[in-house]
């Protein structure tokens, strides 16, 4: 098949042209070249999706069996898109996110019957945050595409070439050995899953011109926090040793949920955050790969780029700093 991405060249979108690319699709890509590298054998297209005059030169006189959208936040922008690219492609594929349904992560149990957020299809940037903005997106490819339309909601994505910065940020402050501050209870059920098994079911709905709507946040407690950091240990041979404070010691002290200590957020707050369910898509054919291999891999990419140049997070930072880490680490030991 010829398939177009928009984006591709960074992680989860990288992921699925990496996929395509193995399977033997062709690839065009459209980006701007900034945020990452191409991947050999595609058809690199550069250009700003904001641009109609670029949006059109992409589609001047090129015709694709799939149009798989991975970059788009802003429903106004994909709306041009989605309308540009009609008569271009029998499909469209929409990257979106299970943020887009607004009882998530509050409830427990969220799947595609859940309600969306109110967006609508042309709104700006400044309509709404990410989940809002994520489901006005949905309804700009869904109403205004004129062929199939197929929407993945991902949950919570890790894997090789990671940006955002979450399990990248523990496999490297692991790897420094030591006392690590671990947040809650360590037998804390989580829900992750891996891009490169995202992309694989991504594509082969693409490829079987599938509509609809699918969550994609993985089995449910296929992991546990614990767990999942012992494996970090495991992966980088390192000699670091958990100290586990409890939920409300790292509120009072001032710990910002998921983002300073990555994935984590504090007992009875986000009840349903990994409770979701992929059985919709599951039934279609994703599958999940163990958390360990997504470790494992993930350190295997990372490992040999120098500590200054990973990146954690571009939109928000991940991490705590060491020296409250240290600071924390030592109010914990002084409690009564």
């Amino acid at each position: 098949m010829k398939i177009l991405v928009i984006g591709g060249s960074v992680f989860l979108g990288r992921a699925i042209v990496d996929e395509a690319l193995r399977r033997g699709h062709e690839v065009t890509t459209f980006n701007r070249g900034r945020s990452g590298t191409d991947l050999p054998g595609v058809e690199a297209v550069r250009g700003d999706r904001e641009s109609t005059d670029d949006l059109r030169r992409l589609a001047d006189g090129r015709q694709w069996d799939a149009v798989i959208d991975v970059c788009g936040f802003v429903p106004r922008v994909v709306l041009e898109s989605a309308r540009t690219l009609s008569g271009h492609a029998p499909h469209y594929t929409f990257i979106s996110s299970i943020s887009a349904y607004r009882d998530w992560p509050d409830k427990p149990g969220v799947d595609e019957t859940f309600p969306l957020y109110e967006c609508p299809p042309d709104a700006d940037a400044e309509f709404g945050d990410y989940g809002v903005l994520k489901a006005g997106c949905e309804r700009a490819v869904e109403q205004h595409f004129d062929g199939g339309a197929l929407v993945i909601q991902p949950g919570l994505i890790l894997g090789p070439h990671e940006n955002v910065g979450r399990l990248p940020w523990w496999l490297t402050r692991i790897s420094r050995g030591g006392r690590v501050l671990a947040p809650g209870d360590p037998a804390r059920p989580i829900q992750l899953i891996d891009a490169r098994d995202i992309a694989a079911f991504t594509l082969d709905q693409a490829t079987k011109g599938t509509t609809g709507r699918y969550m994609t946040g993985g089995v449910q407690g296929n992991a546990t926090f614990g767990g999942w950091l012992n494996d970090c240990v495991e992966v980088t041979g390192s000699d670091a040793e958990f100290v586990w404070a409890d939920d409300a010691f790292l509120v009072d002290q001032g710990v910002e949920q998921w983002t300073e200590l990555p994935l984590w957020s504090a007992s009875g707050e986000s009840e349903g955050v990994w409770t979701h369910s992929s059985a919709k898509a599951i039934a279609a054919g994703l599958t999940c790969r163990p958390v360990r291999e997504t470790v494992r891999d993930t350190w295997e990419w990372l490992k040999d780029i120098p500590e200054e140049r990973r990146s954690f997070g571009g939109r928000m930072h991940h991490g705590i700093a060491p020296e409250k880490e240290a600071g924390i680490l030592a109010a914990w030991d002084a409690r009564p």
